[in-house]
């Protein structure tokens, strides 16, 4: 047993002798499946806390050769299902945690010198009178795989250590890459390369050095979805066994929502009997450590965010990107907000918006993330806390208030309150600054930012083409919403509210909205902008609203 070739079964022989033990030996049965096959390179990405490096001794321990784990695996999960043990003990097993080698004060060279001189030196143990060239590291990797005939099952945890704790240093994160791309793609020797670390593979634009990896991640987890984190049955069966509230624990850690891979066959059985096609299979996941924790101790509380200080959570979202800040506010209050993750470049450094930043909080594991409607939202009550204690600051006093004003607005427009409306609308723009008070689509800038608190139960369509014209601003209910009134928002610019009443009734833009008779709201909006020196009281807005 060596420490980093064929490590042995010590490590997930602990996790099994544990107090909890949550048996996910299944997951092995798919990693088999891709053992020796194009789709052998797997890269795991999860927050802290979420069973990576569990999942990692537990591959270690079943595929190495010298730990003899028969023992550990014939009375688990795993070992109901045929061929299970077709992969077990079959391979040398080499095991980096890469945070042993990348630390601050340490060079990449001297890190990456490191891990081929350990690992060498352990293979030539093994395999003593091996001639190699200590100089090429993948091509001594291959005479040794030449003298034994066993290929590697190479297991990486913290692949990612370089990009978390060299942030800044795009040099050493491309070289890292180049030296996993030559170790790795294309190898002969590798029989499975299994990654694990919280974020997932660097890109550069749309490409990758390491392209030859399938991601399994909190975006996309594919069929490794069950074992992502701990599942509503196992923590009711948890709480069962200790005794404790299921409705508390499920209020505090659950709400991670993760959905593996829809099914290829077309004689689906959901497809024979509803005739509708397959759809993935859609998990409710808990944060093992939390779950772990109360469970221990008795005491629901706050246990995962402890991993990650609130400054870290703080200090991405001090990134008012886009309007970020009021974004946080609307998740605060339980809301959702559809993102676009396709620019987000796997790091913790380059943000080109927003949606960059939510997408990162997504992997560390402070959002939720639907994929079916590509939606972030704030998980559980453990979470929130974590946000609610990094918003205490000065800077975003401004922020809540202006939500609150929002929220206010919107329960005015429901109400029909058309003065208060006129004036919450007047007060949010003062806010806005004079940028919003240009023209009508400057109008429609301000007016969005207005009615920002309507993002938790609409989705916002701008211009939408009615057939005779266009509908300036319009709130389309969510589903969950679906109770709420359609807003259809008309906006003028120094004419009257009036006016743009009638420009809806005389172009009929209501008939684009059939689906929602008898429950539509319609608000014209006008915008004067000179100010009559002789009438103090005079405002700026004017508002009609009437239920169509």
């Amino acid at each position: 047993m060596g420490t980093y070739l064929n490590p042995g079964k010590a490590a997930y022989q602990m996790a099994v002798n544990s107090e909890i033990f949550v048996d996910k030996t299944e997951m092995i049965q798919y990693i088999n499946s891709v053992v020796n096959t194009q789709q052998r390179f797997v890269s795991v990405s999860r927050p802290r806390r979420f069973g990576k490096t569990i999942a990692a001794d537990m591959l270690c321990a079943y595929y190495d050769r010298c730990a003899d784990s028969r023992d550990l695996f014939e009375k688990r999960k795993l070992a109901q299902n045929t061929g299970w043990d077709e992969c077990l003990g079959k391979f040398d097993v080499i095991r980096l945690v890469m945070t042993d080698f990348f630390k601050l004060g340490k060079t990449l060279e001297d890190a990456l010198a490191a891990i081929k001189k350990r690992v060498l030196l352990e293979l030539e143990e093994s395999y003593p009178g091996t001639k190699y060239d200590a100089s090429d590291f993948p091509y001594s990797l291959d005479r040794f795989y030449r003298k034994s005939g066993i290929p590697y099952v190479i297991v990486i945890d913290e692949w990612d250590a370089v990009f978390r704790i060299w942030k800044d240093n795009s040099e050493a994160q491309r070289l890292y890459l180049d030296f996993l791309r030559d170790w790795l793609k294309d190898k002969p020797y590798v029989a499975l390369a299994y990654m694990t670390g919280i974020l997932p593979i660097k890109k550069y634009g749309q490409h990758s050095a390491l392209n030859m990896f399938t991601e399994y991640s909190m975006m996309a987890p594919r069929q490794l979805a069950p074992y992502t984190g701990f599942t509503e049955e196992e923590v009711e069966n948890l709480c069962s066994r200790y005794g404790r509230d299921y409705a508390r624990m499920k209020d505090w850690y659950d709400g991670y929502v993760v959905s593996d891979i829809i099914p290829p066959d077309p004689n689906h059985e959901e497809l024979k009997t509803t005739g509708q096609s397959p759809t993935a299979n859609r998990y409710a996941l808990y944060s093992p450590l939390s779950v772990v924790e109360s469970m221990t101790t008795g005491v629901i509380k706050d246990y995962w965010n402890k991993t990650e200080t609130y400054e870290a959570l703080a200090e991405y979202i001090r990134k008012d990107y886009d309007g970020l800040k009021e974004a946080v506010a609307l998740l605060m209050d339980g809301g959702r907000l559809a993102i676009d993750t396709s620019t987000y470049e796997n790091d913790m450094t380059t943000f080109t918006g927003r949606d960059d930043v939510l997408s990162l909080l997504i992997h560390l594991g402070y959002l939720g993330f639907d994929d079916e409607r590509s939606e972030v939202f704030i998980p559980n009550r453990e979470i929130l806390d974590e946000f609610k204690t990094s918003t205490k600051g000065k800077e975003w006093v401004s922020t809540f208030k202006s939500f609150e004003t929002s929220q206010e607005l919107l329960e005015a427009t429901w109400s029909g309150d058309e003065e208060k409306v006129a004036e919450l609308v007047e007060d949010a723009h003062n806010q806005a600054g004079n940028k919003t008070y240009h023209d009508e689509a400057a109008l429609s800038y301000g007016i969005q930012l207005a009615y920002y608190a309507a993002r938790k139960y609409y989705t916002t369509i701008l211009e939408l083409d009615t057939g005779k014209g266009y509908a300036d601003v319009v709130y389309l209910p969510a589903p969950q919403y679906a109770e709420k009134p359609a807003l259809l928002i008309e906006l003028k610019y120094g004419h009257s509210a009036d006016i743009a009443m009638d420009q809806i009734r005389r172009q009929k833009y209501l008939d684009r909205f059939e689906h929602y008779k008898g429950n539509i709201l319609v608000i014209g909006i006008n915008y004067n902008r000179d100010l009559p020196s002789d009438d103090p009281k005079f405002k700026h807005h004017s508002c009609r609203i009437e239920k169509w």
